[in-house]
């Protein structure tokens, strides 16, 4: 941690920073800063949902349930536009995809996340989910935790190191707070944000979880988010089918990535005409809603519909409000359409201008997915009868899974949120299979994808890690000494005797690289005056032995000098002009050093 006096800032800031590093030790100061980002994820993810809440009462407490209700064509469009107005016009940023805003921060910005961060995402969501949007509030509130954490840090100045605890701090505090589940937000940050669990980082991420739980009790109670009552104890006899429903909530999460990235990318063709996104993501989104109210926000009305119900009778309820309404018949074909509409539904929210993340979503399309599992196999007498509500929640924990790549946090966050921890073990398998069938496909979560297709995604591989953190720009020497082509030798050893380099570039008038004089090769005639008007630099001159770019990858330079076995590596830019040099002992040391520092306990 930096102890460094503060060149800024109010000075009541400077003071208690000053207080600090003469009174609380390192350690001891990011355990209370640990502590207070667990209030503030638990305050803002309570607020959150109390927003959506209010906003959702006022607009649908007068429908009526035996019918479909046009109102449902209306409020999603109108909850988008809002929300695309208040990003376009107050926030003047992107905030979507709010996990993986969190992970680039974490990989290419030093855990530096934007101060507008700790309060726009809730807003944002607030007015999405409340209209109808069908997103979860989870990813908003993981970015605001994580906002919250990193810029505490930076409002105290700590290293980067410091910093990625605070942002896994306020993502597990974010997680814990909202479903009172901490294991479950430990294990996220562990699995989702890929930060490793060292002695320095591991206490203040559960400081921040169980103070996040603590206060999400004192301000909503002990109701949990979903209610759940175990029908009959899970038997071995059960084994084949949470095996095949693993494997089917597998496939489930394929679809669900794939499903997303092809609507992002038909949004991302219009990305510079924000009222044809609008137009499009609003009337998919409100024709969906009103087709299958189910869609409409995060959903968990429906979940706990399917968690609870016993009879055909409370099943049929997922039918209200729409036009299948006490059509009982139709329920298997209902949920299964709605478990397939309801990733574009997502997709058509966010790519409209909404604000929400996939976290609920996916729990939703879980839960539907093991109740249409263990109808069908209860209705055709596959094997032994299963449970609904008991398959719903495996369900949840599977497409979780999945979708993340995450089989600890989906497992640890249903049993926590429902207190099924007697269903731990078919959690397991089901969780377990789920990402073995994910991974065949996909390699990365519906999180990572992105960063991973540019190489900047961190892994709990030490030397991927390390490289990815690692800046280009940070290594490269722009303090350099050139020479012409028509440079005569015994000008080239005046700039020799002065160079810190192995090498000198040769470069035309505009900067462009032409070739490089190497002075080891140069030795059996550098000290020959008699020969320093009879050689110039075109003369002397070998090409490089490879070159770089401003975007290339640190894993990709490091691979370059193990190839080359060169001591300088050349950087240029898109006109094969000359920005600088990378040494390789520099980049060897910074590596060496980054390595014992994430080492470190």
């Amino acid at each position: 941690m930096e102890a460094a006096v503060f060149n800024r800032g109010p000075k009541w800031l400077q003071r208690l920073h000053d207080w600090r590093v003469e009174h609380v030790s390192d350690r001891m100061f990011i355990l209370v800063l640990a502590l207070l980002v667990g209030f503030f994820a638990a305050v803002a993810a309570f607020s959150l949902h109390w927003i959506i809440n209010q906003i959702v009462m006022l607009l649908t407490s007068s429908f009526e349930k035996s019918r479909a209700n046009w109102l449902y064509l209306v409020y999603p469009v109108v909850g988008i536009y809002l929300t695309s107005l208040f990003v376009r016009y107050i926030v003047k940023d992107n905030i979507s995809h709010g996990i993986t805003r969190i992970l680039y921060a974490i990989s290419s910005n030093k855990s530096r996340l934007k101060s507008h961060n700790t309060w726009s995402s809730v807003i944002a969501s607030a007015i999405t989910i409340g209209f109808g949007g069908s997103v979860g509030a989870e990813a908003p509130i993981v970015l605001t935790g994580s906002a919250i954490g990193s810029n505490l840090g930076q409002m105290f100045h700590l290293d980067r190191k410091m910093l990625m605890t605070l942002v896994g701090c306020g993502a597990a505090g974010a997680i814990a707070g909202i479903f009172k589940a901490p294991i479950a937000g430990l294990v996220f940050t562990l699995e989702v944000l890929m930060i490793d669990m060292t002695m320095s980082s591991l206490l203040p991420i559960l400081v921040s979880c169980v103070t996040a739980t603590c206060f999400t009790y004192i301000f909503s109670g002990d109701a949990a988010l979903f209610t759940f009552h175990l029908d009959s104890e899970w038997s071995i006899q059960r084994l084949p089918a949470c095996v095949l429903l693993g494997i089917s909530c597998g496939l489930i999460s394929l679809y669900f990535i794939r499903m997303m990235g092809f609507c992002e990318g038909i949004f991302a063709r219009y990305k510079e005409h924000p009222h044809i996104r609008l137009a499009i993501g609003g009337t998919v989104l409100s024709l969906l809603i009103f087709l299958f109210p189910s869609l409409y926000g995060e959903g968990y009305s429906s979940i706990n519909l399917l968690l609870n119900g016993r009879t055909e009778a409370d099943w049929n309820q997922i039918l209200n409000n729409s036009l299948f309404s006490g059509q009982g018949s139709l329920l298997l074909g209902y949920i299964a359409l709605v478990l397939l509409t309801k990733v574009i539904a997502t997709s058509a929210t966010n790519g409209g201008g909404g604000c929400g993340g996939t976290f609920a979503p996916s729990l939703f399309v879980g839960c539907f997915t093991g109740f249409l599992f263990s109808r069908l196999w209860n209705i055709h007498q596959i094997g032994v009868y299963i449970p609904e509500k008991n398959f719903a929640l495996m369900g949840m924990a599977g497409v979780m899974s999945g979708v993340m790549h995450a089989p600890l946090t989906g497992m640890f966050l249903i049993a926590e949120l429902t207190g099924g921890y007697s269903l731990l073990v078919p959690l397991m398998i089901v969780s377990v299979c789920a990402y073995l069938t994910i991974i065949i496909f996909e390699p990365h979560s519906i999180y990572g994808a992105r960063l991973a297709k540019e190489g900047k995604l961190i892994t709990h591989h030490t030397d991927h890690a390390v490289l990815t953190l690692m800046n280009l720009d940070s290594v490269i020497e722009r303090d350099f000494l050139s020479v012409t082509p028509d440079m005569e030798l015994g000008q080239i050893v005046q700039k020799i005797s002065r160079s810190n380099s192995s090498v000198l570039p040769v470069l035309d008038p505009s900067g462009v690289l032409l070739g490089e004089v190497e002075i080891k090769k140069i030795r059996n005639v550098m000290f020959r005056t008699e020969l320093y008007h009879h050689f110039k630099s075109s003369q002397l001159m070998v090409e490089p032995k490879a070159t770089l770019s401003e975007s290339t990858s640190m894993e990709k330079v490091m691979r370059t000098f193990d190839r080359t076995r060169a001591d300088w590596l050349p950087v240029l830019d898109k006109d094969s002009r000359l920005l600088g040099y990378i040494s390789r002992q520099r980049v060897y040391t910074m590596y060496r050093k980054m390595v014992a520092d994430m080492s470190e306990d």
